[in-house]
């Protein structure tokens, strides 16, 4: 018996009906837990995977710290050949890596392949970087004395990521990680282990393609057992995790009580504000994709919309009219905007989500059921409630958009600013003034800051994060590169005297 006819390219990546979800110090193994791993359009199994035990996690941390010793010698522009080799051996399987990322997750085929081409992307930055991590020389107030600034590598880096990105945001970190002179150890997102493995195939291949460690990549498939671990590894001082606020919170204190080091990427609570003079069909198209793009699964999805009072009813209308014409259905096929929720414990939360909406005074004004199917699918929801309703405050990761109306820009300001989480948001406008205010230190508190864009879709360039319960963590862009390296104040006295700092005279 062999995979679905449908399923028969996931061969072309190195996968098949059962697949082992361990690459340990250069070889696939795992003697873990079965799972089966569902296509939430139809809630058909695609295939098996046999988890990671923990003692298959001992042995594979302790290869990858032991590897770490090797990699870390390794010239950093050779470091960086061996991630432009890595992106382009994903550009050779791009089209295949983004369907499975499509199939597995639930997002439409154009994101999958966008997820992919995001690793690509950081592949090519990092090269780059690979000839720009430099220090800095410091003047010294003593004679004959010379400051550097140096960073050296941390050894190993931990990656928790997650089903919503369930291997681009391993490149926000693996690519600058290893061009810096770390080994990686990643432990993918449960529910979407085929991408785990056919991403660690592609990696492996190009290690072995160089004689290199295996072990300078350890992946994981597994479930809490396997992350716990990591947050507690004294072996890896930087652990990136991304997930909901609440988790964390507990990945974060487990991390510090060992001294190490978090990279956060937590819940967002994304607004949209649309003033009076804004392009309203520019923002009306903005806003759908911020909203219902990965239905609603993004971390950087817009779930606040605060529109101007002027503007309010016909920006409103505009927007319900586009709602109606999405197209909801299989994301592997051809004009689909909307595919499904990844799990059928997603699902449900939509269901409660709703109401508990309309028990806080939400008016459901286009959508709020479940379409009844075999898959997980939801209808795109526009709900109208006060910015105050305790519901507004929380995260609900799918396609439900709150809608609000505001005066002035103060108000909007405020309002955007009220929630717990801090990860991004717009403005529309076309007024100079209300701009530099907007992403000035009384304006928005939140980590991305756009004007006349969504809240979704950043680019690699910049650095990705966010405030408050989203974590405070950067990654991906700008000087993120620093989070993944030891920095050494370095004093040199090339002299014969010995004049201490600030005049002190000791004996």
């Amino acid at each position: 018996m062999g995979l679905a006819k449908e399923y028969e390219f996931l061969t072309e990546i190195g996968l098949g009906l059962r697949n082992v979800g361990g690459y340990i110090n250069g070889a696939w193994k795992a003697c873990g837990p079965v799972v089966s791993t569902v296509n939430p359009a139809n809630n058909q199994v695609i295939a098996e995977v046999v988890e990671a035990s923990i003692e298959e996690y001992e042995e594979g941390v302790q290869a990858c710290f032991d590897a770490a010793k090797i990699w870390m010698q390794v010239p950093t522009p050779k470091r960086g050949e061996i991630v432009r080799q890595i992106g382009d051996a994903l550009r050779d399987k791009l089209l295949q890596l983004g369907r499975v990322v499509s199939l597995e997750m639930g997002k439409i085929l154009p994101e999958g392949i966008g997820e992919v081409q995001e690793i690509i992307d950081m592949c090519d930055f990092s090269v780059g970087l690979s000839r720009q991590l430099n220090g800095s020389i410091i003047p010294s107030e003593r004679p004959n004395h010379m400051m550097l600034e140096t960073w050296n590598p941390l050894g190993v880096v931990g990656v928790i990521t997650a089903f919503n990105f369930p291997c681009a945001v391993l490149g926000w970190n693996a690519c600058l990680a290893l061009v810096c002179g770390n080994c990686v150890v990643w432990k993918g997102a449960p529910t979407t282990p085929l991408v785990t493995i056919a991403i660690t195939k592609v990696v492996a291949g190009v290690l072995e393609k160089n004689n290199l460690p295996g072990a300078i990549f350890t992946s994981f498939c597994g479930g809490t057992e396997i992350g716990q671990a990591i947050a507690k590894d004294n072996r890896i001082p930087l652990v990136s995790f991304t997930g909901s606020s609440k988790v964390g919170l507990m990945v974060q204190q487990t991390v510090n009580e060992r001294y190490g080091k978090c990279l956060l990427e937590l819940s967002g609570n994304n607004a949209i504000i649309v003033m009076d003079d804004a392009d309203i069909q520019l923002a009306v198209r903005s806003i759908l994709f911020a909203a219902v793009g990965t239905a609603g699964q993004r971390c950087t999805t817009c779930r606040r919309l605060l529109l101007h009072e002027s503007i309010y009813q016909k920006a409103l209308d505009q927007l319900i009219e586009v709602y109606k014409q999405v197209k909801i259905g299989d994301p592997l096929e051809n004009g689909t905007l909307l595919g499904p929720l990844h799990t059928a414990a997603s699902r449900n939360n939509f269901k409660k989500g709703i109401e508990v909406i309309k028990s806080q005074g939400g008016k459901i004004l286009t959508g709020g059921s479940v379409i009844e199917s075999d898959g997980y699918f939801v209808q795109p929801t526009i709900v109208e409630i006060s910015p105050s309703a305790d519901v507004v405050k929380e995260e609900l990761f799918a396609p439900v958009l709150y809608v609000m109306k505001f005066q002035n820009l103060k108000e909007a300001i405020e309002i955007n600013n009220s929630v717990p989480q801090g990860l991004s948001s717009s403005i529309f406008t076309q007024r100079p003034d209300i701009i530099f205010k907007w992403i000035g230190p009384l304006g928005s508190d939140c980590g991305i800051v756009n004007v006349n864009i969504p809240t979704n879709g950043a680019e690699i360039g910049g650095a990705f994060g966010g405030e408050k319960a989203t974590g405070g963590g950067r990654e991906a862009g700008s000087d993120s590169w620093k989070q993944y390296m030891r920095r050494s104040t370095c004093t040199i006295n090339y002299g014969n005297e010995l004049p201490l700092a600030q005049g002190i005279n000791f004996g």
